[in-house]
């Protein structure tokens, strides 16, 4: 009998699996380069392949050459889904757009009590997670960790390493990030598929527990951006681009470690923005995607989308290798102190680093004895610290940067 599919089995047993784990959309190209990360990395790893196409999958196989099992499942078969989740300790998915192909994923991990993490910026999607998964996984102790690629580890790590070395309670931290790097067709297929959001699905706190948000944190924490020198630097602030999903991520963090008994801050604000080279381009990167933005919830989508990379399509290697993010945090103790705290990690930031920041995320799932916590959870609160311990170790650097 495959373990797990008995509901009566202890909860330890279903940690007894064949794979630890199973990456789902290994054929996409985000799922390419995670494959490639275990293949490289990790050559003792027990793991396997699951995607929608055979063919693909093989081809896959063959051409890096990977001596792993592999798996065929579409979005919408459950039984094929129920199989290889069952056999797995975590899968790891990257087959986006998530609220389209990851569902039943999710909806399988909970029932097997598989632990789960993927690269999906789609906030309307984990809340949805949230609602329908939280508390069933809490008391399951089955870790539900989405966004644990470019979106949103780094700003969400980043808090998370700011708030310990500080050591003391956070009033506000304010991050600016600037990158180098592509595009992938995956990623534009899950902005045009997304499209314009209701009300209640762009609320800052969108991710946050019923009854979590204070009115300051309320009034300090609407959307937007401002164009100005950042302090100590040549730099300029300008709109985040990653900022509305990573923000609601952040907020998560915090109300949850609040619940704990950990908080970051009475009234703890984060606020997200881009740091460009010169106060130029932070009006013209600012101002053009917000152009973008309101062309994408138009009809001009499905014009605009012809000329854009397609699914399976992204950055090519050179770009990926020579790609770059740092994210520069100002951080805002209640006592008045101020300090600032930097991550900065080699390669494309959307497709290398996620792989790498999502592959080591589903490695301190596999295989760190320090987790407890169970639920729809963030990187920064069920991975904590085994998490930034095995991404200083990837080559990814967390540090305190002081001016004279």
């Amino acid at each position: 009998m495959v373990a797990g599919s008995n509901p009566a089995v202890p909860t330890k047993i279903y940690m007894e699996r064949k794979y630890q784990i199973i990456i789902y959309g290994a054929t996409g190209f985000t799922g390419r380069l995670c494959a490639q990360y275990f293949n490289t990395n990790y050559p003792n790893l027990k793991w396997a392949i699951a995607g929608r196409d055979s063919k693909k999958l093989e081809n896959l196989k063959s051409e890096l050459g990977l001596d792993c099992d592999s798996f065929v499942a579409s979005a919408n078969d459950i039984e094929a889904i129920n199989n290889f989740v069952s056999l797995t300790k975590v899968v790891l998915s990257t087959a986006g757009p998530f609220a389209r192909y990851s569902d039943e994923v999710v909806r399988s991990c909970v029932k097997y009590k598989t632990h789960y993490t993927d690269i999906t910026g789609e906030n309307h999607w984990v809340k949805d997670l949230i609602d329908e998964h939280h508390i069933k996984a809490s008391e399951d102790d089955t870790r539900i960790i989405p966004s644990c690629g470019y979106d949103s580890i780094p700003s969400d790590m980043g808090v998370f390493y700011s708030i310990q070395q500080m050591g003391k309670s956070v009033k506000k931290i304010t991050v600016y990030h600037s990158g180098q790097g592509g595009v992938s067709g995956g990623t534009t297929e899950t902005m045009f598929t997304i499209g314009p959001l209701p009300k209640e699905k762009r609320d800052p706190f969108l991710l946050n527990p019923q009854n979590s948000v204070s009115e300051i944190q309320r009034k300090l924490s609407k959307d937007g951006f401002e164009i100005k020198q950042i302090e100590n630097t040549d730099s300029y602030s300008g709109i985040g681009l990653m900022s509305f999903a990573n923000t609601r991520v952040v907020r998560r963090s915090s109300a949850l470690y609040d619940e704990d008994q950990r908080s970051y801050g009475s009234d703890f604000i984060f606020k997200e923005l881009g740091s460009y080279p010169s106060k130029r381009s932070a009006r013209l990167a600012s101002f053009g995607l917000i152009f973008a933005f309101l062309i994408i919830s138009t009809p001009l989508r499905h014009i605009i989308r012809r000329f854009l990379p397609k699914p399976g399509e992204g950055p090519d290697e050179e770009t990926r290798e020579n790609g770059w993010f740092k994210g520069l945090f100002k951080v805002e103790a209640a006592d008045g102190e101020i300090k600032y705290f930097q991550i900065y990690g080699e390669g494309d930031p959307g497709y290398k680093a996620t792989a790498q920041m999502v592959c080591e995320s589903a490695m301190t799932l596999a295989i760190s004895d320090e987790l407890e916590t169970g639920g729809v959870l963030t990187s920064a609160y069920g991975l904590g610290n085994p998490l930034l311990k095995r991404l200083i170790k990837s080559g990814i650097k967390f540090e305190e940067v002081i001016y004279n």
